[in-house]
């Protein structure tokens, strides 16, 4: 179990580096390709865009041709991706090679998370969901030191070099012993009751949230005259903090339930885009950043769990389950980049931010025991 958690926190952590290397990136294309911000967004949400188009593909793979090798296609997807990134002459080719990188998530997310839940002993399922997050948080981490490297030694060479490790990578999944296949149809997702689908609202709305973030916080920093080494370094900390958080509420979601963490993630993320709708101030929106990563993050592992306990629960396999959650996360970060950068571009950053700030708000009171229990799975027995 240790060896397989250590390769599916690899995959999920090399993915994510790739997308979050763009942050510290973005002003540096904006520059050279004269993109407005809502163009900019945009381009931030090709990965997403193609993690939507492939959610459905990606999980029939899983739970029909195994998650093995789902997670091998993916894997070697992403790889191709970041080649293309490397030698991309235009924004054009910048965009269809993160389109290509979110196909590969889809398959490789899908894959891995149905892989793990396969093999995980049911009392400690959150401990790993959260632990292999936080592999995936620690990609985050690397993923703007990855984009200030690339700014200061030049993108070709560096996501060259992040397209070899990808390519190890295929040859150690390669060789990994696989899960069984858990064919079935599409039409079982038909099965999916409220709590399922509130449990994947928990994986659209952090997607919002951190789409927006990604967009307007290196603009407003680079605007203040901030470099993408410091920008690489603001969301650097921003993702140390969340390495460290989705263990922590692994191990909670298994032994408090799952409302717990997420009304606290609720709470946190109203006052915390509440407080940058009113910063102008770059070291306060920095701040307010590694604030937001804690807050906005704290979603995903209470998120998954559900996801986990909901398709169990209605029958539904965890492969099919996890495509339609890539969908679901997917969705929010094609809407959260654009929407929140054309809404800035026009009436300015508060705008987003208090949109964000309401929706939080709404979501926190649907949790509540008088409203319908669409987050609220059926008891079970706290693990000895």
């Amino acid at each position: 179990m240790r060896r397989l958690v250590l390769l599916l926190s690899s995959i999920v952590a090399v993915d994510i580096m790739f997308f979050t290397a763009l942050a510290p990136l973005l002003p540096h294309f904006v520059s050279r390709y004269g993109l407005s911000k809502g163009e900019a967004g945009v381009l931030s949400a090709t990965y997403a865009a193609g993690v939507l188009t492939a959610s459905i593909p990606g999980g029939l793979a899983a739970s029909r041709l195994g998650p093995r090798q789902a997670v091998l296609g993916g894997v070697g997807l992403t790889a191709l991706a970041s080649l293309g990134f490397a030698l991309a002459e235009n924004v054009w080719m910048l965009g269809a090679a993160r389109l290509l990188q979110g196909i590969g998530s889809a398959f490789s997310w899908a894959g891995a998370l149905a892989w793990l839940v396969a093999s995980a002993p049911r009392e400690r399922r959150g401990e790993l969901i959260g632990a292999t997050m936080g592999a995936a948080v620690f990609g985050a981490l690397l993923g703007p030191v990855l984009g200030a490297i690339a700014s200061a030694a030049g993108v070709r060479a560096t996501f060259l070099g992040v397209s070899l490790v990808g390519f190890a990578l295929c040859g150690w999944v390669f060789a990994s012993p696989g899960a069984p296949a858990q064919p079935q149809p599409l039409s079982a997702l038909r099965r999916a009751d409220r709590r399922l689908l509130g449990a994947l609202w928990l994986l659209v709305l952090p997607a919002l949230l951190f789409g927006v973030l990604v967009v307007l916080v290196p603009l407003k920093l680079h605007a203040d005259g901030w470099g993408g080494v410091s920008i690489g370094a603001v969301f650097l900390a921003t993702a140390a903090v969340e390495v460290v958080l989705n263990p922590l509420l692994g191990r909670l979601t298994d032994r408090r339930g799952h409302l717990v963490p997420v009304r606290l993630a609720l709470l946190g993320s109203v006052a915390v885009s509440l407080a940058l709708a009113g910063a102008n101030a770059a070291a306060l929106v920095a701040a307010l950043t590694l604030l937001a990563g804690l807050a906005y993050g704290a979603f995903y592992t209470p998120g998954m769990a559900l996801i986990s306990d909901g398709a169990e629960r209605r029958g539904i396999a965890p492969g099919l389950a996890f495509g339609v959650m890539n969908g679901a996360w997917a969705a929010g970060n094609v809407v959260g980049p654009a929407v929140g950068g054309g809404l800035a571009e026009a009436a300015g950053d508060a705008l987003p931010y208090l949109l964000l700030a309401a929706v939080c708000l709404l979501t926190l009171l649907a949790t509540l025991p008088a409203a319908p229990a669409y987050f609220q799975p059926r008891s079970r027995p706290r693990s000895s």
